[in-house]
């Protein structure tokens, strides 16, 4: 392939990062740069012009959607339409690849949890996993630390599960085992904690499955404690891309760094600047210290944008220039100049919910766009209720991405659960879900009695049933039932070697008399979920199409790894609401952002520590860097959210964007000339204000016993004022104000 038909079109970074193909390679693309083509021109030039076996290349990142655009994009580039992987094994796949011709077959091309599945699902014998193993998602984690917590007497009420799987992820995030935990733990909390995650794995083990943090945490631990697996790997990986590397954690890291270490042809590509995802384990300095991990690397920076105007790239711009933990780059665009920035200042949540569908209004009346060009942003999910309330009022059609998942209704994670203890007979959580949909009479305590068979005959969910039904240990109708559960699960697990996947889902809803119960019912709500079960059978498939080869196991996997975005489609005549952190990757014609409040965005939480507060200003810059055309803000001077009603300062983030590229609109003004020199100060009050007026959730004060604190809430006013306050050391702390000797930190 002749290399300047690749770079033809790029610009001069662009190409440079194209040609760059020997040793360790930093691409910092800022936002709108690009990156994507780069890397799939990349993987093009490697092939193409280089003569690189496309199987001696891995691209490795972070949603299935992405992967799958950048397979679209090599193959148009190639000339290859063939989606099919053509890789299965790292030895028994090289004679069908090179007779296959090079292209896109070849490459893989995955995220990181995929390639860790293809990884474990080989050679995880090696470390005692099975290759039947299933995938545990959020729920099914959740079930089983409540069984943890009910085997240690403990109750939902002195230790949140969700906060103990919480710990228990940043901790493997971080490649600590329960044990080396349990070593480390200091404190109460984390010795608790300690005991829960070694119970949990151990529950884990013997039920045959891994969660997502035991995909990296597992690949790693393989790759350390069997080199000769890892020389394999390498040697057929000699070219290794990684997108998004911003928002690697440590895992990730150490994979990566295992992987590349022989051949050190590695190419990173991210931005420090859009880095949002600390709060989930992903670590900055994975980034900011690739210089140092690799010596003598080539940095290239990628700062022409192409997507946003030259007003919104000043305005993000300057509130990303506040932090001091970043690379440094300076975005340009030609794009037209553009409009200002547009800050509406509304009186309160109400009123920031209209402007938003009058904008929206207005605009699509006027320009002729379409629904689907705008997008609402907020940065917590509660913010959504009342947007969706003006946008329903107006008439204006909407969509929530980050919603229910259709992977995570109720029906569908019944049938999933069929499916899982076809493949995995050990797999008791999903056998406690699936015993009763539909109701078979089996209920909690005979569950137990089953758990408990299973617990001293060491043997599986699956065997303790048979032998129940064997010596007749359940009553009459439950026999029965379970009998006809039995054999449906054998006789669907013989099959699956040789029927097609969407027969063998078909048989379960019929056989299993899930779609009787549910036809049965006869309201809407059961159509709809029998709709549901019937699309599942579209989905088993579109991936039978993809997927030659794959088999009830791939299936599973590929449910099991679908994220938010992977199920977001666009252009489907709406407006998209969102948190700001799902925003992350896409991009609208038109951009609102709501709740640019102190306490609000940046968040109360994140206040008192420079690193998280620098975070939140990445955020901002993410969701700004969304817009193309044109970019919205809204503060509200009162905010009514949780139940509360506070009176919030504008965002700082607000003051940070340079005055000439912001115009500032109020309630009671068509539109203001400009922004005065501070937005924060034209709603401040002078200096001579009472002291109860400037206690707004964000606000930072002193205690004479607490020390330095963080508001978070305001009830009540005069005498009876209460503050909520987080303290650096004594936690939240419900004050009195008239009492509490609160002052201005």
């Amino acid at each position: 392939m002749n290399s300047h038909a690749i770079i033809t079109d790029l610009n001069p970074r662009q190409a440079e990062a194209v040609l760059h193909t020997k040793g360790p390679l930093l691409v910092l693309a800022g936002a709108g740069s690009g990156k994507t083509r780069v890397i799939t021109r990349r993987i093009a030039y490697l092939i193409g012009h280089c003569g690189v076996p496309p199987w001696n290349i891995l691209a490795v990142t972070f949603t299935n959607k992405a992967a799958g655009e950048m397979k679209r994009r090599v193959a148009d580039l190639l000339g290859h339409t063939d989606m099919s992987p053509a890789l299965s094994s790292p030895a028994a796949s090289f004679d069908r690849l090179r007779t296959s011709g090079w292209g896109i077959d070849g490459v893989w091309v995955g995220t990181f949890h995929s390639t860790c599945v293809r990884i474990l699902r080989k050679h995880g014998a090696a470390l005692g996993i099975k290759g039947s193993f299933v995938i545990y998602d959020d729920g099914d984690q959740l079930s089983l630390m409540r069984d943890c917590l009910r085997a240690q007497n403990l109750s939902e009420r002195s230790l949140n599960p969700r906060a103990i799987l919480s710990r228990i992820s940043r901790a493997k995030n971080e490649l600590l085992s329960a044990e080396e935990y349990a070593v480390q733990a200091n404190d109460r909390m984390e010795e608790r904690t300690a005991k829960l995650y070694l119970m949990y794995q151990e529950r884990l083990d013997g039920l045959q499955a891994l969660d997502f943090d035991d995909l990296l945490m597992a690949t790693v631990r393989l790759f350390e404690r069997h080199p000769e697996v890892l020389a394999a790997y390498q040697d057929l990986w000699r070219y290794i891309l990684v997108d998004e590397y911003q928002d690697t954690n440590h895992a990730q890291y150490r994979l990566i760094h295992l992987l590349a270490s022989r051949y050190g042809n590695l190419c990173v590509v991210g931005d420090d600047d859009q880095s949002i995802y600390r709060w989930r384990g992903a670590d900055l300095n994975n980034i900011l210290d690739f210089e140092r991990d690799h010596p003598g690397c080539t940095v290239i920076r990628m700062e022409q944008n192409y997507r946003s105007t030259q007003q919104i790239l000043q305005g993000a711009g300057g509130v990303v220039a506040h932090n001091y933990g970043r690379k440094g780059k300076i975005l340009w665009t030609e794009n037209e100049v553009g409009e200002p920035i547009v800050l509406y200042r509304a009186l309160d949540e109400t009123d920031e919910a209209l402007f938003a569908a009058r904008t929206i209004q207005s605009r699509v009346a006027d320009d002729g766009s379409g629904y689907d060009d705008y997008a609402i942003f907020y940065r917590t999910n509660a913010q959504s209720r009342v947007l969706e309330e003006a946008l329903r009022q107006a008439l204006i059609p909407y969509v929530i991405v980050g919603g229910l998942r259709f992977y995570e209704r109720k029906e569908i994670k019944d049938l999933l659960a069929y499916l899982r203890w076809v493949v995995n007979p050990a797999d008791s959580v999903s056998f406690k879900r699936l015993v009763n949909a539909p109701a078979r009479g089996i209920g909690p305590a005979t569950i137990a009695k089953l758990e408990l068979l299973a617990m001293q005959g060491k043997t599986t969910i699956w065997e303790a049933c048979g032998r129940a039904v064997r010596e007749k240990l359940l009553n009459t109708k439950q026999q029965a039932a379970m009998e006809g559960l039995l054999r449906l699960i054998g006789e669907v697990r013989t099959q699956s070697a040789v029927v097609p996947i969407p027969d063998l889902i078909t048989e379960l809803i019929t056989r299993s008399g899930y779609a009787e119960e549910l036809a049965q019912e006869r309201t809407p709500e059961a159509e709809n979920r029998l709709e549901n079960l019937k699309e599942m059978v579209t989905a088993a498939q579109e991936f039978a199409e993809r997927n030659a080869d794959g088999g009830l196991a791939a299936f599973l996997d590929s449910v099991a790894l679908i994220s938010d975005l992977d199920e977001y489609a666009d252009g489907r005549g709406a407006v998209t609401l969102m948190t700001l952190h799902t925003a992350k990757g896409l991009e609208f014609d038109t951009v609102l952002i709501v709740g640019l409040e102190e306490g609000i965005f940046p968040h109360a939480l994140a206040m008192p520590d420079e690193r998280e507060l620098e975070e939140e200003r990445r955020l901002c810059y993410v969701g700004m860097t969304r817009a193309r055309r044109r970019l919205y803000l809204a503060s509200a001077r009162q905010r009514r959210l949780y139940g509360n009603r506070s009176f919030n300062l504008p965002s700082r983030f607000l003051d940070e964007i340079p005055p000439d590229v912001l115009q500032v609109r109020d309630p009671w003004e068509s539109r203001s000339a400009g922004p005065p020199p501070s937005i924060v100060s034209r709603v401040r009050r002078d200096d001579d204000e009472p002291f109860v007026d400037r206690l707004y959730p964000g606000a930072r004060i002193r205690h004479p016993d607490f020390g330095v604190g963080v508001i978070r809430e305001r009830t009540g006013s005069g005498d009876d004022l209460k503050v909520v306050v987080r303290f650096n050391g004594a936690g939240d702390k419900k004050l009195m104000v008239k009492y509490a000797q609160l002052e201005q930190a």
